[in-house]
């Protein structure tokens, strides 16, 4: 059986496996390239990290052209439901009251933690469209 350690540092992916360190220079070379491809289509991509892309390529049995595809879907998708970038407390009160989950600051990347208790859900409680916002 095989373990792998995965570590991000400064954007650059590692994978560092048990039998000594191997990097999976494929990979690496995949994303960066796919990364070159999407920016000439959408310079927001900076923004994002080499995991996420890497988990589209990963998806996508690393075929840049389907993997990136699927990337500017997903990004397009993201940039029409939550346009802020975020989703205000007030668009989802009847969530926040019923306690299901908490928002607990930011990670280093400053992206939102949240903290969320799936047995409190209540379906019948709110709407649908309060229920997708979340």
């Amino acid at each position: 059986m095989e373990f792998s350690n995965i570590e991000e540092s400064n954007g650059v992916i590692t994978e560092e496996k048990e039998n000594g360190n191997e990097i999976n220079e494929i990979e690496q070379s995949k994303v960066r390239l796919m990364r070159a491809f999407v920016e000439r289509e959408d310079p927001s991509v900076k923004e994002v990290d080499d995991l996420m892309i890497r988990r589209f390529l990963r998806a996508r049995e690393l075929d840049i052209e389907k993997a990136s595809t699927l990337f500017q879907k997903y990004l397009s998708w993201r940039r029409s439901f939550i346009p802020n970038g975020f989703i205000a407390p007030s668009e989802i009160p009847n969530e926040l009251a019923q306690n299901k989950f908490f928002m607990q600051g930011a990670d280093k990347q400053n992206r939102p933690v949240v903290v969320v208790f799936g047995a409190r859900h209540k379906p019948y409680k709110g709407s649908f469209e309060e229920f997708k916002r979340m």
